[in-house]
């Protein structure tokens, strides 16, 4: 994707959470609708499917997949889709690469 008209700073920054979502955004953006609700009941484990929520959700707030470090978005958006109660097995459990593969329809 061409960047050359970005500073270096925001091309860095590109594709990537620079701050903590606020709460409207996180209403906003987090939410998940019937069909994504469909998709994402298809993982076969808890981490899976946070995964693939972070991963649809992430789409719609910074308009592309994570990149190398699927855990690169802050602890916030995690609680907001897994509560807080869930947040560190699932974290642990999660399979890089998989949620990505699935929301690019591979």
């Amino acid at each position: 994707m061409p960047v050359g008209f970005l500073t270096d700073e925001q091309a860095e920054a590109y594709g990537t959470f620079t701050e903590v979502p606020t709460r409207p955004e996180l209403e906003r953006f987090f939410f998940l609708d019937e069909d994504d609700r469909d998709l994402i009941s298809l993982r076969r484990t808890d981490a899976h499917r946070l995964g693939m929520a972070v991963q649809i959700c992430t789409v719609c707030c910074i308009g592309r997949l994570l990149g190398e470090d699927p855990l690169a978005v802050p602890w916030e958006v995690v609680e907001c889709l897994a509560g807080p109660r869930h947040r560190r097995r699932l974290v642990r459990e999660a399979a890089p690469g998989a949620a990505q593969d699935a929301v690019r329809g591979s």
